[in-house]
């Protein structure tokens, strides 16, 4: 159809289909034409009008279904209204004739219905155009209201036509009055609704209705509301509310009609609680109904009552009901204490469910806090006031003021609804509430408190259950309660009401410790257990205490528990049951259920059906525990009475019943596991429904049938299959007892699921059964519509991706899913429409290209606030699956969705999405939902809105968030923050950076915590996702830069505003928000603390708010504050100051000084008797404060080290600025005044972490009183807090240690909480355990090594990389010392375990830093045996004395045989360590790994400059192991350090390592100096040995580059540094023996050949260094490289350098012969000097060649000329002969020494400048 564009129906191609395809077809023309006609052009619906509307015409004559009549009808209507009205008029008169036809025969009455619809579509579109017809029309309608069919409709149509009509209509008003409150009370509960629905569109004009005729409405919908279902009492209280509300405050937009009134509040309560206590009866019968000792008033009609009310005050809103809350306190107060409303137990107990229930729909979701504070203040003056009824009542003495025991009982039920309803806003406040219970004009706690002693338990119980509700909302006061109840019942334990209810108190609160994080003190639990052996309510204090689950029968019974719990109950019960019935023997078995068959036989009626349902209840327990158990039921005769058991249930008349037996049935089935039992069954089943009649019989073995094999892994019998379908398809067909269908399709809906594929065959039968069953079903069914929806859902999850295929059949399928997706949407049923959603949902999940959204979104918003839960839930569970792939076009369609509606139709909802958007829609209703499900779905669907969308729309979530925020009804949390930037002292005072301003409330009003709390988290999840989004979001230059070219946002532009939010939330009352603020600002300082401010060069963008930042920490370090609020707000005020951004040194003291009361806090301990929480929470605290200080000292001692080290940025940067960083400087100093209290508190808690992680075969050796800031009780909770602080205060330690050098001072006391156990560290005061400073720091050292070998060997650290990190710095630190140092170095094991450890290390860890890390301990540990072995060799050597220096000892590894041995040698395990590193950066050094057998072979492997560090670090340690090995030893290792040196050193010249290896370089050549260097090599025992190892490396080093000069890219001057190095720092046995000395030689000859010029002046430079070394050496090179040198030089007068590298090599090619001239003997020097002289004076320009000369050539002149003037005076004689025998030389030097004296005149006279930019230190590296 659409790709036909055409409006027409193809009648040719719907009359070659079958009927139910016929039907189909239309109904897809319809929906196509729906669409298709608001987008059409007038003239083309004008040129096509006349024969579709006879085409309409024709299907509204032919008896069309339910679905069809709705869209025939809204076609009809849209034909008109799009194209020519004015025909319109004969449509309604077709419509009119065929509603006044006398045919009463069935099958017109489709037909009828039809005209009925479309009639009022018509008026509604349509309106006053039709306004000439309408009278003829409204009577018509109500004469067939007379006939028994189509009231319903007939009802729905008058109200579309009062919605199109308005005030036209006002002239039937009476009539259509007069009519519907006849349908009010029909038997048909349809009727009843559309009935309702008609009444409140038409009370929207007629005034009458709340005005002369309100009280008459009243008492006929109270009638209505007798034997009414859920929907009647919701239409129908909605529509009385809605009077109520207009009467009590008419609406503006309506005039005052003659003989209205206005009706005042107490006549408006008055009619309330006429319905609610005599449920709209009058006096008489209300009377004698009392007379005669029965309730005159039906529960569904109290109910119904309740929802009028409820609705009532919504309407009037929140300002309404804060202003009046007094008088609808006392009107439900006087509900629940009436004589009718109590009359009988339960009536007393619905009345009291019916007050709650009105308390909890208006204070808990129309109020804010504010306005609950207040709220909750009047009901505790109320309940003080019952209170007082109540003592005086009981006081005998005070006759006058006693009060009818009556009144006492009556009391009751006010203090239950009071103290529920107080409870609830208490929690749901949660520490909002607590200025509450500090104001002594109340006197809230005392006053609840008091209730415990009121004579009726349901008060105690009441009053027990809020005070479990103040200490779930406010944890702080748990102890505080716990200790009043306990001394009151130890004080009251002779008065029972006291003992009642003091143990109800105590049970509920110990209750309520498992929702308590803090939890109580364990002291407290072990008080409570002593009360539970001396009162009368031990079972009760039992049942609370283990497991804090336990509910006792009175629980059960009293109203106020909730059904859950209940729930809960009754299901312990029969798993008892079931576990006492699996302990029986099998003949004990057999009896019992015999007897309960025999049971269920003897009763008759209800109570037969009641003792049914609990034995099959519980006999499906115990099958189901006997299935779980894998144990059998027993023999046959077992088996026979449980069958009858089940089978008698199936039958029976109860559905919940039948549901159980079938359940039952495949319990049994399970236990049995026999195919030919199960078998046995479903033929059994299969010949009950070919035979049986009745509706019971066939619907419960219509479930049997489905139910069988649930529990054995499927439907795996495709004949089984088959039969069941055909079944089941035959019973779903039913028409004439819905019931069987219902059931029918609920059950084949289970075999879709229990089939899997293998029911594909029949899927093509069943959606055409299911959409034909949608089209045929009056909306009067609605259990079958239900079950047709379960059913379609099904089948969509097995077709499952399928559906996304091309083929006709698909195509057909799918078509059918859609169509039948959109018939169940139009269908008034909540769970229908639910159904529709989730069948939708699972369409855009399997095909999604073919899920509309256009249409679909609309539909969501539109029952987003839909009052049923269900429905909400559908709805939010698709937003939430859309917006994991479209959340911009779901947001793009809500507001769309807005903009179309009629504003008459606009909800607060709709006025959200216009402002907000969906987001903000969503945010609403998170807020009002209090479903744990639903508030989940709603958070991730706008998580997943804000993934896909933050980033783009940053402004726009941003000030979602804040409106979200600031939506609090106390103003001062909706304030603006604004920082006060002043000069004078005040800029200092954290409270004058703030001050409040009023904001608009945006479309937001009186949020809840809950959801600020989650406004705060998507504040903290955009920052997060800008981090992976454009660098500029942490730049602000950058940021401002892209804006002005492209209008693109970034997070940092929006800095104020999250630092306002973080303050906001911080500060508030709630503690949930202040750790959500504090844990915003946390994430702020992290992302933003280095960000630099481009207007203020040197600053960074947070120093701005130093003073908002002080101020939102302030309030969490109160005395008051909750440990997990201290404890968040010092790990923010550690990242604060270690965050470098304070940068005055009074900002810094005021941070410090609020860690320093934290630290004092800390000190007073957790044994006070104010102990407000769980022990554990001391531990939480105390690390946390520990924690922030290390973190601090971390920092403090780390900026030192950069301001003290030389060159380093900090220092030059205060140089610059002619500074020293005050508050850096003073960081330390302020740090060292707490030290001594810090470093023994660290080392407690280290001390305790150490002892908690030993394994749990050490845990004897636990102390029994626990550790320092742990108790034994609270040991598996505490640990967790250790685990998060130990790394960084194990840092903080090993850096104070360093600091001191592990020398002991006079610390002082350290105040710890309690006395450090006698293991802590050698400070024990005992005398005879006093130890020596040298354990005591072995101790410590090894306390410290054993908690960081323990972790670095842990498997599950893996994802600790910051605490891997902390444990290598720590370990670092120490090794620092040389105390340290030498004790690892006189420890072969520990150094070989801590290599291990190293090693395994840096095998499973990729990250660059911890590998650095690991090598640079390596370093250190090579160190430490260096020193240790140096030490070793001195001492020997001393001692020795005058012997022979052959007997001194060997020391290092390797002894006198030079073996190695793995897994006990230092030089072995680093060797393999290094190994490990190279061959993972350059895996060609492995001859296995580059595929060569020489090893040098493999592709390029390009290097970082993080792999080169590594790289370079591996090799200065190898370079290291030699020298801590014995002479034997070091012939043992080195050749393994020579090769890879050289195979590291030849990938470098060879360019193999990439671009980035420059560093690398140097690094190499350092360490092949510190191996040549060596003391081992010339030790007179490994001399030799080295000689001819140093030989062959040399030689590999040559044939090296002989191999690789003639390929391209070869680094020559990197292989000639390299020889250089060995020729002059190796020995002269290894360098001068030949051939080695000749290659060498020939080799720098090559290199003197060289046409690069870089080569040229490299090599001359290490020619320089040649000459210069020892005369061994550099002779060689000067007889044979000398005479070539001269003749380059001489040459330069012909070719003089044209370029910078040119005259380079010139330049250091003249100092190549100046050093060679100084190298020769005195005698000979002179010669050389005449050569050298020459040379340089041809270098000079006469005056005419130096104007025109080239720069490199100028240069080189000026040179010439210094050394000249240098070098001549130092040889005056040589100098004068020369310029006497060459008369043309002195001419040249003469000329251009008086050119180059103008030129120095010429300078003088221009003014001097003297440059600053030029560096005062050049740096060279030069490992020469």
């Amino acid at each position: 159809m659409e790709q036909t564009h055409s409006l027409l129906l193809n009648e040719e191609a719907c009359s070659q289909l079958r009927e139910h395809q016929r039907a189909e077809f239309v109904l897809e023309w319809l929906r196509f034409l729906k669409k298709l006609l608001p987008a059409t052009d007038r003239a083309d619906v004008k040129k096509n009008q006349k024969r579709l509307v006879e085409q309409l015409t024709t299907v509204l004559t032919g008896s069309p279904g339910p679905p069809t009549r709705l869209l025939l009808a809204q076609c009809l209507a849209l034909v008109y209204r799009v194209g020519d009205s004015l025909t319109s008029s004969l449509t309604v008169d077709r419509c009119n004739d065929i509603i006044r036809s006398k045919d009463d025969s069935p099958s017109f009455l489709p037909t009828r219905l039809a005209a009925v619809a479309c009639l009022g579509v018509l008026y509604e579109q349509l309106g006053r155009l039709l306004i000439n017809s309408f009278k003829e029309s409204v009577a018509n309608l109500l004469k067939a209201t007379k006939s028994a069919e189509g009231r319903c409709e007939i009802m729905l149509c008058i109200e579309k036509i009062l919605k199109g009509l308005g005030v036209s209509a006002m002239s039937c008003h009476r009539d259509i009055y007069k009519t519907a409150r006849t349908c009010l009370t029909d038997r048909s509960m349809a009727v009843r609704c559309a009935a309702a629905k008609c009444l409140l569109e038409l009370q929207r004009e007629a005034v009458f209705l709340w005005s002369t005729e309100l009280e008459n409405v009243a008492t006929l919908c109270f009638r209505a509301f007798e034997g009414s279902n859920y929907d009647v009492r919701v239409g129908i209280s909605k529509l009385l509310g809605t009077l109520l509300a207009s009467a009590l405050e008419p609406r503006q937009a309506i005039a005052p009609r003659p003989g209205s009134k206005r009706n005042s509040l107490k006549e408006v309560m008055e009619l309330l609680s006429s319905g609610f206590l005599r449920g709209g009866a009058g006096f008489l019968r209300a009377s004698g109904d009392m007379l005669k000792g029965i309730s005159s008033v039906s529960r569904d009609v109290r109910v119904g009552t309740t929802q009028t009310c409820v609705v009532f005050v919504s309407i009037l809103g929140g300002t309404w009901l804060e202003t009046h809350f007094s008088c609808l306190l006392s009107l439900l107060m006087e509900w629940v204490s009436h004589a009718r409303a109590t009359q009988y137990p339960a009536d007393a107990v619905s009345c009291r469910c019916c007050a709650s229930f009105i308390l909890r729909a208006t204070l808990g979701t129309l109020l804010g806090e504010k306005a609950q504070i207040a709220a909750a203040k009047e009901i505790c003056q109320l309940i003080s006031k019952q209170k007082r009824v109540v003592d005086a009542a009981l006081h005998e003495g005070n006759l006058e003021a006693r009060v009818r025991p009556a009144d006492v009982a009556a009391s009751q039920h006010v203090l239950v609804c009071a103290l529920l309803e107080l409870g609830s806003l208490l929690q749901d406040l949660s520490s909002t509430a607590a200025p509450l219970l500090l104001d002594t004009s109340i006197g809230m706690l005392d006053t609840v408190i008091s209730v415990l002693l009121h004579p009726s338990a349901s008060a105690r119980l009441a009053a027990a259950w809020c005070l479990r509700c103040v200490a779930v909302g406010m944890p702080a006061q748990v102890a505080v309660l716990l200790d009043r109840c306990a001394e009151r019942l130890n004080a009251l334990k002779s008065c029972p009401e006291a003992v009642e209810g003091y143990s109800a108190a105590i049970a509920a609160l110990l209750g309520a410790v498992q929702l308590c994080p803090l939890g109580i003190s364990h002291s407290k639990g072990k008080v409570c257990m002593r009360f539970t052996a001396l009162t009368a309510a031990a079972v009760q204090l039992f049942g609370v205490i283990f497991p804090h689950l336990g509910i006792q029968q009175k629980y059960v019974h009293c109203h106020h528990i909730d059904s859950l719990q209940k729930a809960a109950f009754v299901y312990r019960c029969y798993i008892t049951v079931a576990e006492q019935y699996i302990c029986c023997i099998s003949c004990l078995r057999a009896q019992i259920l015999e007897q309960f068959c025999e049971f269920v036989r003897q009763l008759k009626g209800a109570r037969q059906q009641t003792v049914q349902i609990r034995v099959a209840a519980a006999f499906c327990c115990t099958l189901k525990c006997l299935a779980s158990s894998r144990r059998e039921l027993g023999s046959e005769e077992v088996q026979r009475p449980a069958l009858s058991l089940l089978l008698g249930a199936l039958e029976g008349s109860n559905p919940l019943l039948r549901c159980m037996a079938a359940e039952g049935l495949a319990r049994l089935v399970q236990v049995r596991n026999d195919p030919n039992f199960t078998v046995s069954i479903t033929l059994m089943s299969f010949d009950k429904l070919k035979t049986a009649r009745d509706a019971i019989t066939r619907t419960g073995h219509a479930l049997a049938l489905s139910a069988v094999y649930r529990y054995l892994s499927g439907i795996s019998s495709p004949q089984y299959l088959s039969a069941c379908v055909g079944v089941l398809f035959t019973l779903s067909q039913d028409s004439t007892s819905p019931e069987v269908q219902m059931w029918a399709l609920h059950a084949l809906s289970m075999v879709v699921d229990l089939a899997g594929p293998l029911y594909h065959s029949h899927l093509e039968a069943s959606f055409t059964l299911v959409l034909r069953l949608l089209l045929s079903t009056p909306h009067t069914h609605v259990e079958v519509q239900q079950s047709l929806g379960r059913c379609l859902n099904a089948l969509i999850t097995s077709m499952g991706p399928d559906l996304q295929g091309e083929g006709a059949g698909v195509c057909a399928v799918r078509t059918s899913c859609l169509v039948g997706c959109a018939v169940m949407q139009d269908i008034q049923d909540c769970l229908v429409q639910a159904q529709a959603i989730s069948c939708l949902q699972q369409l855009h999940m399997f095909a999604p290209r073919f899920v509309n959204l256009a249409s679909l979104v609309p539909s969501l918003c539109i029952n987003l606030c839909s009052s049923y839960l269900s429905l909400r839930r559908a709805v939010v569970a698709c937003l939430r699956q859309l917006a994991q792939r479209e959340a911009v076009e779901v947001s793009e369609h809500a507001v769309a969705l807005v903009k179309e509606l009629p504003r008459r139709d606009n909800t607060q909802l709709d006025v959200t999405i216009k402002e907000v958007g969906l987001e903000g829609a969503l945010f609403s209703l998170l807020d009002r939902e209090s479903d744990p499900r639903l508030c989940r779905d709603i958070q991730e669907t706008l998580v997943h809105m804000m993934s896909s969308a933050a980033e783009s729309n940053l402004a726009d979530w941003l000030k979602l968030c804040k409106d979200v925020l600031s939506a609090s009804a106390d103003s001062a949390a909706a304030a603006a923050v604004e920082t006060q930037q002043e000069e004078d002292g005040d800029r200092y005072d954290d409270s004058s950076a703030f001050h409040a301003k009023s904001e608009s409330s945006g479309p937001f009003n009186n949020l809840r915590w809950s959801t600020r709390v989650f406004s705060m988290e998507c504040v903290c999840r955009i920052i997060a996702q800008c981090e992976n989004g454009d660098l500029a979001h942490f730049n602000m230059a950058l940021a401002q830069e892209q804006r002005l070219h492209e209008s693109a946002d970034y997070v940092v532009l929006h800095l104020a505003d999250l630092i306002r939010m973080a303050f906001m939330a911080a500060t508030d009352h709630s503690d949930q928000l202040r750790l959500a603020g504090l844990q915003t600002l946390l994430v702020i300082i992290r992302k933003f603390s280095n960000v630099p401010e481009p207007e203020f060069p040197g600053h960074v963008i947070l120093e701005q708010y130093q003073a908002n930042v002080g101020a939102a920490l302030r309030p969490a370090f109160h005395v008051d504050a909750p440990p997990n609020v201290t404890a968040k707000a010092c790990q923010v005020c550690s990242a604060w100051i270690a965050s470098g951004v304070i940068s005055d040194l009074r900002d810094l003291r005021r941070v410090h000084q609020l860690l320093a009361s934290s630290l004092a806090k800390v000190q007073v301990g957790r044994d006070v008797n104010s102990q407000l929480y769980n022990e554990s929470t001391f531990t939480m605290e105390t690390l946390a404060v520990l924690k922030a200080w290390a973190e601090v000292y971390i920092t403090a001692v780390q900026g030192s080290r950069q301001r003290e080290s030389p060159g380093s940025n900090l220092q030059q940067q205060s140089d610059e600025a002619g500074t020293a960083d005050p508050a850096g400087a003073g960081l330390l100093k302020l740090v060292q005044t707490d030290l001594a209290t810090l470093s023994r508190l660290w080392l407690a808690a280290l001390q305790d972490h150490a002892l908690l992680t030993l394994p749990s075969q050490y845990s004897s050796q636990l102390p029994s009183t626990g550790g320092s800031f742990y108790t034994a009780e609270m040991v598996e909770q505490a640990r967790p807090h250790y685990y998060s602080a130990w790394a960084t205060i194990l840092h903080a330690t090993a850096l104070w240690l360093n600091s001191t050098g592990f020398i002991m001072v006079d610390e002082g006391p350290a105040n710890l909480s309690r006395p450090v156990t006698p293991t802590s560290m050698g400070q024990s005061t005992s005398l005879s355990s006093v130890k020596s400073p040298e354990d005591v720091n072995t101790d410590r050292l090894h306390l410290i090594l054993g908690i960081s070998v323990e972790f670095l060997c842990s498997p599950h650290s893996g994802d600790q990389m910051e605490n891997i990190s902390s444990c290598l710095q720590a370990l670092q630190a120490l090794l620092e010392v040389p105390w340290t140092r030498s004790k690892v170095g006189s420890d072969q094991a520990l150094r070989v375990e801590l290599l291990s450890v190293l090693h395994r290390l840096i095998v499973t860890r990729e990250s660059p830093s911890v590998q650095l890390a690991v090598l640079e301990l390596v370093r250190q540990i090579v160190c430490a045996a260096q020193e240790h072995v140096k030490e070793k060799r001195h001492s020997a050597e001393v001692d020795d004395g005058a012997a022979e220096k052959e007997t001194v000892p060997e020391f290092g590894e390797g002894r006198d045989t030079g073996g190695l041995v793995p897994g006990k040698s230092l030089v072995f395990g680093a060797l393999e360590l290094c190994l490990c590193t190279l061959l993972r950066k350059l895996p060609q050094l492995s001859p296995k790994l580059a595929g060569s057998p020489t090893g040098w072979g493999g592709q390029t492997c390009f290097l970082s400059n993080t792999d080169c560090r590594l790289v370079t670090s591996a090799l200065a340690i190898l370079s290291e192991l030699p020298s801590i090995c014995s002479p034997e030893g070091s012939v043992s290792v080195l050749p393994t350090v020579l090769y890879l040196l050289l195979g590291v050193l030849r990938e470098a010249v060879k360019g193999s390592v990439g671009a980035e290896s420059e560093q690398l370089v140097p690094g190499i050549l350092q360490a092949l100096r510190t191996v040549l260097t060596s003391p081992m090599s010339r030790a007179e025992k490994s001399r030799g040995a080295w000689t001819e190892l140093l030989r062959c490396a040399m030689h590999t080093l040559l044939e090296s580059w002989h191999s690789d000069k003639m390929e391209p890219g070869v680094d020559e001057v990197t292989t000639l540094t390299s020889l250089t190095i060995f020729l002059l720092y190796a020995s002269a046995e290894v360098t001068t023996v030949e051939p080695l000395q000749t290659r060498c030689i020939q080799a720098f000859r090559d290199s003197l050949e060289s046409k690069d010029p870089v080569v040229l002046s490299r090599s001359y430079q290490l020619l320089v260094s040649l000459f210069q070394g020892p005369a061994v050496v550099a002779r060689p090179f000067i007889l044979a490289l000398g005479g070539r040198l001269v003749s380059q030089l001489e040459e330069v007068e012909k070719s003089r350098p044209q370029g910078p590298a040119e005259l380079q090599a010139v330049q250091d090619a003249i100092r190549a012969l100046e050093a060679l001239v100084f190298a020769a003997d005195e005698t000979h020097r002179p010669q050389l000097v005449a050569v050298l002289l020459p040379i340089l004076i041809s270098l000079l320009l006469d005056e005419n060649a130096l104007a025109s000369a080239p720069a490199a050539s100028r240069s080189l002149h000026e040179s010439a000329l210094r050394d000249l003037m240098r070098i001549g005076p130092q040889h005056s004689a040589v100098f004068k002969a020369l310029m006497a025998s060459a008369p043309h030389m002195k001419a040249r030097l003469e000329a251009a020494v008086k050119g180059n004296q103008e030129s120095v005149n010429t300078k003088a006279q221009a003014p001097r400048v003297i440059s600053k930019n030029t560096p005062s230190i050049q740096l060279k590296i030069n490992f020469l």
